[in-house]
């Protein structure tokens, strides 16, 4: 009998076992790793965990690329999804990792991130021009609201030139009869005399 074989192999089937099941409780690799607030010599990396999974801490892994020298950030005992990356050099590209950390251990390496990270100069002109944006639209909305204001007084003298006019078309609508009744009364007076006239100057004849 040679009992050597069934003895490696089944130590063999083992640690395969205990590897698989190392794996299977370690916490999976984060997604939607990306880069933000881009400047000169900073930026923010952030990154989502699957949502039935306890997650203790993270690892970034950052490095420039072509280059090996690698910087490593690790903190546990934080549920935050963003991790800050300083002291950057301007103009040059970078390749982030993150992991997970759980109780288990860690998960494997997320899929690479690559950025680079602006000029000085870019970064100085961009935000320039955000400021004179930011003016010209404070001036455009200072000429809206000077518009909006003359359009208002406008409409407010041409209501008061109607009402105005309604009110004297109303006084003379009310003056008309008053003025019918004078000429007809005035009529009447004038005429009255000469006929007494006539009949005193026939009388006499």
């Amino acid at each position: 009998m040679h009992p050597g074989p069934p003895r490696a192999a089944l130590r063999l089937w083992l640690g395969c076992v205990c590897l698989a099941l190392v794996q299977a409780d370690s916490p999976s690799a984060p997604v939607n790793v990306t880069v933000r607030h881009l400047k000169a010599n900073s930026a923010v990396v952030s990154w989502d965990v699957l949502e039935d999974e306890v997650v203790i801490g993270f690892a970034i892994s950052q490095q420039k690329k072509d280059v090996r020298m690698l910087r490593f950030i690790q903190e546990v005992n934080t549920t935050t999804r963003s991790c800050a990356l300083w002291d950057l050099e301007e103009d040059t590209e970078y390749i982030v990792h993150v992991q997970a950390i759980s109780i288990q251990g860690q998960s494997p390496a997320s899929e690479p991130v690559l950025f680079k990270t602006p000029r000085e100069a870019e970064k100085m002109a961009s935000k320039n021009k955000d400021e004179v944006t930011m003016k010209e639209m404070g001036r455009n909305q200072q000429l809206r609201t000077g518009e909006v204001l003359i359009i208002v007084v406008v409409l407010f003298m041409w209501a008061g030139v109607i009402a105005l006019f309604c009110r004297q078309y109303d006084i003379i609508k009310d003056n008309e009869p008053n003025n019918n009744k004078e000429k007809t009364k005035s009529a009447s007076e004038t005429s009255t005399p000469e006929h007494q006239s006539g009949g005193l100057l026939r009388s006499k004849i």
